[in-house]
C-alpha cells in the first residue's frame, strides 16, 4: 500500500545533477540554521543534530519516492571519491605536536576514554545479549554488531570513521538509520551530562584527588601559542586542497588494489582469525587515506587548515551522509530498546575507566569532560565544553578532538575484531 501511495517504482526525480543541487542547497539550509543565534534554531539542534537531518530528509525523500536511492550513482561517486579525500583532507590538518605539548594528564585521560569505547563495546554488547531474552538470536540474525561498530567509529573517530566502517563490514540502511538514532540520542545526553558537571567540578576534582595546578600550565601553554593571521584562499590554494585530498585518495586507491589483491589468496586463513576485512580493498583505502593524511600533517601543507581544509573535508562527508540517506525507506524504520540499552551501558564503561584512570593520576575533572566530549563529540562540541571551564582553553577540546579523529578508523577496526569474538 505505501509503495502505491508513493509511486516509488517510478521516483519523480532520476536526473543526478537535479538531486546533487537539491542536496547541496539542503545542506547550506542545514548548515546556516544550526549556525545561527536564533533561540527557536539553537534549541532545535540540541536535541537534533544536523548529522541526522542530512540523514533523515534525504530518506524521507526516497521513501515519498521524489528519488530513488537505488537508481542514483551519487552513492558510489560519494564513496568512492569524496570519502578518501576527506580522510585524507581531515587528518592531514592535526597539529599532533600541539597535542603532545598539552601534557601527560590530559593525554592519559583522553586515551582512557578512547579504551573504554573499545573494550566498553563488547563488554556492553555481552550483558544485553545475556540480560534480554531473545537478544542474542535477534542480534545474530540481524548482525547488530556491524550496526554498533559504526558508533565506536562515531564516538572515537567522528562521522568519516563511522562512514567508513560502515562500508567495510556492510551494515545494511535499515539498521543504520536505528544506529544514528541511538547514537544521537545517547551522545548528546552524555554531553548535557558533561555540561552539569562542570557546575559541580570542584566537588568532582575533590572526589577525584585532582591537582588543578596542570589546568593553569595548559591554560598558559595555549595562550602562548603563536597565532597567524587567516587569509581568504586563492585559486592556487583551492587547487592545491582539491589535489592534496583527491591525489591522496588515488594513491590510496592502487596501493589498496595491490594489496588487497595480494592477500586475497590467504582469506580462509584471515577469516579463522576474524582478520577477512583486511582482504576488502575499500579499507585499505580507508587505512592508506587515514595514514597518508597523518603523514602530511608533519608537512607545510597541514597549514592549508587555515583556509578551509577542513571545512571543505566536512562538507564532502555531510554529503555522503545524505547519499546514504537517499538509500533508506523510512517505512520500513522500527526501534530497537535492545540497542539503546548496549548504548548506555557502553557509555557508562566508557567514563567509568576515564574516572578511575583520572583518580590514580589526579587528573581534574576538565580534563575528564574534555577528553571524553573529544571521543564522542568531536571538533564540534568538545571546545564548547572546554570554554565553560575557561575561554583560553577551548583549543584544548580542538586538538583532543583531531587526536580522536586520527584514532577513529583503527579504534573502530579493532572494536569491531573484539565484537565479533563476543558474538
Amino acid at each position: 500500500m505505501w509503495q502505491q501511495i508513493c509511486f516509488r517504482m517510478h521516483p519523480l526525480i532520476t536526473n543526478d545533477a537535479i538531486i546533487l543541487g537539491i542536496f547541496l542547497v539542503l545542506l547550506t539550509i542545514i548548515f546556516r540554521t544550526s549556525q545561527s543565534e536564533h533561540p527557536f534554531w539553537k534549541r532545535a539542534y540540541t536535541y537534533v543534530p544536523s548529522l541526522l537531518l542530512c540523514y533523515i530528509f534525504p530518506a524521507g525523500m526516497n521513501s515519498l519516492g521524489i528519488i530513488s536511492g537505488e537508481q542514483s550513482s551519487l552513492y558510489k561517486v560519494s564513496t568512492t571519491y569524496l570519502l578518501p579525500a576527506a580522510l585524507v583532507l581531515l587528518t592531514s590538518t592535526a597539529d599532533l605536536r600541539a597535542i603532545l605539548r598539552l601534557g601527560p594528564k590530559a593525554l592519559i585521560t583522553f586515551m582512557s576514554g578512547t579504551v573504554g569505547i573499545i573494550i566498553g563495546a563488547p563488554i556492553a554488547f555481552f550483558l544485553v545479549m545475556w540480560l534480554i531474552p531473545g537478544f542474542r538470536e535477534q542480534a545474530i540474525a540481524n548482525e547488530y554488531w556491524k550496526g554498533l561498530v559504526t558508533i565506536s567509529g562515531s564516538w572515537i573517530g567522528g562521522s568519516s570513521s563511522q562512514l567508513a566502517l560502515k562500508e567495510i563490514y556492510g551494515c545494511n540502511e535499515a539498521l543504520f538509520a536505528i544506529i544514528l538514532v541511538v547514537d544521537a540520542v545517547v551522545s548528546t545526553t552524555w554531553t548535557a551530562c558533561l555540561i552539569y558537571g562542570a557546575a559541580y567540578r570542584e566537588k568532582i576534582d575533590g572526589w577525584l584527588r585532582a591537582d588543578t595546578t596542570s589546568i593553569e600550565e595548559v591554560k598558559q601553554r595555549i595562550l602562548a601559542y603563536k597565532v597567524e593571521p587567516d587569509r581568504p584562499a586563492n585559486l592556487l590554494d583551492l587547487s592545491t586542497i582539491l589535489a592534496l585530498g583527491f591525489g591522496g585518495g588515488a594513491l590510496a586507491h592502487a596501493l589498496a588494489y595491490l594489496i588487497s589483491s595480494t592477500l586475497q589468496p590467504y582469506k580462509a586463513s584471515l577469516t579463522t582469525y576474524g582478520l577477512d576485512p583486511f582482504t576488502s580493498n575499500f579499507l585499505w583505502v580507508v587505512i592508506l587515506s587515514t595514514s597518508l593524511g597523518i603523514g602530511l600533517s608533519f608537512t607545510r601543507l597541514r597549514k592549508l587548515e587555515k583556509l578551509g581544509t577542513t571545512d571543505l573535508a566536512t562538507l564532502f562527508v555531510y554529503f555522503l551522509i545524505m547519499t546514504i540517506g537517499m538509500r533508506l525507506d523510512l517505512s520500513n524504520l522500527g526501534g530497537n530498546m535492545g540497542l539503546f540499552l548496549v548504548a548506555v551501558i557502553w557509555m557508562l564503561i566508557h567514563i567509568t575507566v576515564m574516572l578511575i584512570t583520572a583518580r590514580i593520576i589526579r587528573a581534574p575533572y576538565f580534563f575528564v569532560a574534555v577528553g571524553s566530549q573529544a571521543n564522542i563529540g568531536g571538533v564540534s562540541t568538545a571546545p564548547a565544553v572546554a570554554s565553560i571551564f575557561h575561554p583560553a582553553l577551548a583549543p584544548v577540546g580542538v586538538l583532543l578532538a583531531v587526536l580522536s579523529h586520527v584514532l577513529g578508523t583503527y579504534g573502530g577496526l579493532l572494536t569491531a575484531w573484539l565484537m565479533r569474538l563476543v558474538e
